[in-house]
């Protein structure tokens, strides 16, 4: 397997792109993840992962989707986007994850990434803004990767995205892409109606299309409209973690995921600080689903270097604080009373132009989420394991959690999630 993936990455990939990968987002991505250990030591925080919306538009209206799509179009000024990567990079960040809504409907996109040549970025999208021209336009930049979502079949795509021919446009992106060895990914939200997408046979056809990575990450009910008859059982979460870790050692693919660490124990990168998220606004979120902020990077609302902005955020820190002592999973699924509470405390203004988030957070039921202590599954490929070992996991987030009083277990029999 191990081979294999070498032979696809060296002869399906622009090697000038693979360098900007290795370099960029390997060497200096561990040597981001050292400099954030180093300074945990001293009781400090700020992620090496920061994941930027750069604009709340979108042209599609998903189940269950939690940003304002429908609202006035926010794209983040670039003088604002290059201020925040150049004051992340003196902490020694490298990896920026920009989302949105629709990143590609920013209408200054490249101008927002060209600058930054030291820099990778992960491009959330659904493809269908990338033509042949702007996958070329990818490829001469070498430093971006996009993660391209594909939802199911046709039906099942048009129904989950809110429009017609969804699916065709996404391939027609990706196409693209892979016509001009752009390093490309292919993410799935999975739930009920794609859980058809889990198998073998896809990610056969994802390496025979040329797609180097993929990522299924668990759909999550947040927004005005959750949708939470989609949500997975805690028996099918199981089954989506097993056939994750069999075919990482089994297909010559890499699969991401962001919620457990090698020995497959649960985590959540905003509560052990590895990472947090910014809105297109400029607000400081501690993640893309909790739309609360009290800190802001652009300067005319708060002047401090962003380091300071997350080293003295009493929010953000008694967040972090209250989702690692409650939970190893993630607390706006499990326990959204606890997270209400904190957000009253610290009086933090709801981030979103609906002005809901506090009413959507007190409807909440409490859910499971990927946090099961009776099922750990630990990576068998070896190369994962040893990677998550070092720059990972938990960092001594949890040290001393007391399993007993998280929430997790007692839900585990709980259908409705």
């Amino acid at each position: 397997m191990y081979l294999r993936l070498l032979r696809r990455l060296l002869f399906e990939t622009d090697k000038r792109l693979l360098w900007k990968l290795a370099w960029n987002m390997g060497v200096k991505g561990v040597v981001s993840v050292e400099r954030f250990k180093r300074r945990l030591k001293h009781g400090e925080v700020f992620p090496p992962f920061l994941y930027v919306s750069v604009i709340n538009s979108c042209n599609l209206r998903c189940q269950g989707c939690w940003v304002d799509v429908a609202a006035k179009m926010e794209a983040m000024p670039p003088e604002v986007f290059h201020r925040m990567v150049r004051e992340a990079q003196d902490m020694g960040n490298t990896f920026f994850g920009v989302v949105g809504g629709e990143p590609f409907m920013h209408p200054r996109l490249f101008e927002l990434l060209e600058p930054h040549t030291g820099c990778y970025f992960q491009v959330f999208t659904n493809g269908h803004f990338i033509t042949d021209a702007k996958a070329k336009r990818l490829r001469r930049l070498g430093n971006v990767t996009p993660l391209i979502s594909v939802e199911g079949s046709e039906i099942v795509s048009d129904q989950r995205r809110g429009k017609s021919g969804v699916l065709s446009r996404t391939m027609q992106g990706i196409r693209a892409c892979l016509d001009n060895k752009v390093f490309t990914g292919v993410c799935t939200s999975v739930c009920q109606t794609n859980l058809d997408l889990v198998n073998e046979q896809w990610l056969d056809r994802l390496i025979d299309m040329g797609v180097m990575y993929t990522w299924f990450h668990v759909y999550r009910p947040m927004g005005p409209d959750g949708s939470p008859d989609l949500c997975l059982t805690p028996a099918q979460q199981l089954e989506l973690r097993q056939f994750v870790v069999e075919m990482r050692a089994k297909k010559p693919i890499i699969i991401i995921d962001a919620y457990y660490d090698g020995e497959g124990q649960a985590l959540c990168p905003a509560a052990t600080g590895i990472s947090h998220h910014i809105n297109p606004w400029g607000g400081i979120e501690p993640c893309p689903i909790v739309q609360f902020s009290r800190e802001s990077i652009r300067r005319d609302q708060d002047n401090r270097h962003l380091r300071d902005k997350f080293r003295q955020s009493a929010f953000l820190s008694d967040f972090r604080e209250l989702a690692r002592s409650t939970t190893r999973g993630c607390i706006v699924l499990e326990r959204p009373d606890l997270l209400r509470d904190l957000v009253d405390k610290h009086q933090a203004p709801d981030a979103t132009v609906r002005g809901t988030a506090r009413q959507e957070l007190a409807a909440m039921h409490t859910r499971t989420s990927q946090f099961n202590p009776s099922g750990e599954i630990p990576e068998k490929n070896f190369l994962y394991r040893l990677a998550k070992r070092f720059w990972f996991n938990d960092f001594g987030a949890y040290e001393g959690f007391d399993h007993s009083r998280a929430s997790a277990p007692a839900l585990l029999n709980d259908r409705r999630a």
